[in-house]
């Protein structure tokens, strides 16, 4: 049945979150257990508040952050997911995750609703700049600012392309597939209910139940992302 969905769809967007990442073995970091956040509050050391007032720490953070991405790679659901598109048969991703790992898979109509960690930029002059910068310990720009990873702090609204890319795909979407994500995060969680208001069908993909499983045409809980993804593929 999902296999029919997916050649009979016009317009499928798929939509990931953490569970898509954690995947290739990269640790989920809004979890506060995580070693990584080192017993901190994610909220304080990846803030604005931080990057203005307590520099040194939020660069030592990010910097571990960044480190730790080049550790992992994409796995066989991302490049299942840019084969699809190449065939035409993904029309879009919408991704919570900042790992950049689906355009290291190979998909290219990807909108990054939380930024990236593979680019830095300026804080500023807005210069962008390679996240190799942080792996080399440099932290500044030619102009003296300091750089900082692209991606959406907190006390940070999303950026309003991305946003507003995602609505225009979530409104055009007759199968909408959500991958990984507890779609417990405002406003990003709203994108399925905007496509299946819109029509679409919404299947949800994740190893626990979502806020959202009682809107979705299909469910599947305890199962790896690649490994439904595969089962489709055939």
């Amino acid at each position: 049945m999902l296999k029919n969905w997916l050649n009979e769809a016009n317009h499928t967007v798929v939509f990931t979150g953490a569970g898509m990442s954690t995947e290739s073995g990269l640790p989920d970091f809004r979890s506060a257990n995580s070693g990584l956040w080192n017993q901190k509050d994610p909220e304080k050391i990846a803030s604005t508040e931080a990057l203005n007032n307590n520099v040194g720490e939020f660069i030592d953070f990010y910097r571990t952050r960044v480190l730790s991405v080049k550790d992992y790679k994409p796995h066989k659901g991302h490049r299942i997911l840019a084969e699809w598109e190449k065939q035409g048969r993904l029309h879009s991703i919408i991704t919570q995750n900042v790992d950049g790992f689906h355009q290291e898979a190979g998909s290219e109509r990807v909108t990054e609703l939380h930024g990236t960690l593979q680019k830095l930029h300026c804080k500023s002059c807005g210069k962008e700049y390679n996240s190799e910068e942080y792996v080399n310990q440099e932290y500044h720009c030619e102009c003296g600012g300091i750089l900082r990873p692209s991606i959406v702090l907190f006390g940070e609204m999303l950026p309003q392309d991305a946003f507003q890319f995602a609505l225009s795909e979530a409104e055009k979407a007759d199968l909408f597939i959500v991958l990984g994500s507890s779609l417990s995060v405002t406003p990003a969680n709203q994108f399925p209910l905007i496509a299946k208001e819109n029509g679409s069908r919404l299947l949800i993909v994740n190893r626990e139940p979502t806020e959202l499983d009682r809107y979705a045409d299909q469910v599947i809980h305890e199962r790896e992302i690649g490994d439904v993804l595969e089962e489709w593929n055939r």
